[in-house]
């Protein structure tokens, strides 16, 4: 199954696939630490659910919800 980012729900983990961002947004995630093969869990959601607000390698990362609907992942269950 093959969903976006901001389709997690809080305590869900995934595995990112790709990142459709380009330009200067793109190359922020990446540097983010937000590469393919990277397993993520969703933390929460704002009250207003922006942004969103997940752990990966360790540490915790806030994402815009337009950001995060450009990740691209895959559940772990699949791998």
């Amino acid at each position: 199954m093959v969903k976006t980012l901001i389709e997690l729900k809080p305590g869900e983990k995934a595995r990112v696939k790709r990142v459709t961002a380009q330009g200067t947004i793109r190359r922020r995630i990446v540097d983010m630490g937000l590469v393919p093969g990277t397993e993520i869990e969703m933390e929460r959601y704002a009250p207003l659910g922006d942004p969103v607000e997940l752990k990966l390698n360790d540490y915790h990362l806030s994402l815009r919800k337009a950001e995060a609907d450009t990740i691209i992942l895959e559940s772990l269950e699949e791998i």
